[in-house]
């Protein structure tokens, strides 16, 4: 003789769609928090290498197992307000040698060939230790970039980076991985 199926009522139908809901809900808050974020850029100091408005996939969880890289486009809180986010390439990292001369960055006395930039950076910076801990920034468009040179971001310490930007998302015919 054929199992009867046994009638689901609406209590037990909505109470299987309240405990999916809230699963995916949990799923989003720790993907979200711990794994991967989304970001807008928001001005221009990153140009040519991103766009304003450009949306970006920022990889939090590469942080907790490594620290940032010479190259490396991150998402770090303003040091000032850490309620803005910023974002920026890392030049230089824990104990390097930081210099900007006659518009020429050096690390540990090497001049950096950046063919990312938009133009020749203006200005000088006097020859500095990036501190442990800390990595020195700066934006791709250098003369239009609030970054490590100012007072107000100075040596960005890990602890306010967020992550590594990972790609542009949108618009899909921007879609590109980052270094």
């Amino acid at each position: 003789m054929p199992e009867e199926k046994e009638a689901t009522t609406w209590q037990d139908e909505a109470k299987d769609w309240i405990i999916s809901l809230l699963i995916a809900v949990v799923l989003a808050f720790v993907i979200r928090t711990f794994i991967v974020e989304p970001y807008m850029v928001e001005g221009p100091s990153m140009r040519p290498t991103l766009e304003n408005h450009q949306r970006l996939l920022v990889n939090k969880f590469l942080y907790y197992f490594s620290e940032p890289k010479k190259g490396e486009i991150i998402v770090f809180r303003y040091p000032r307000d850490p309620s803005r986010d910023f974002i920026k390439r890392v030049i230089a990292i824990g104990g390097d040698t930081i210099e900007i001369q006659n518009g020429k960055v050096f690390v540990n006395g090497e001049l950096q060939n950046e063919t990312y930039i938009l133009d020749n950076t203006r200005g000088n910076y006097q020859k500095a230790v990036v501190p442990k801990g800390r990595v020195f920034v700066m934006g791709d468009n250098r003369n239009n970039s609030e970054d490590s040179r100012f007072p107000d971001v100075g040596f960005v310490p890990f602890n306010l980076i967020k992550g590594k930007a990972a790609m542009v998302f949108w618009p899909l015919s921007e879609w590109k991985s980052l270094p």
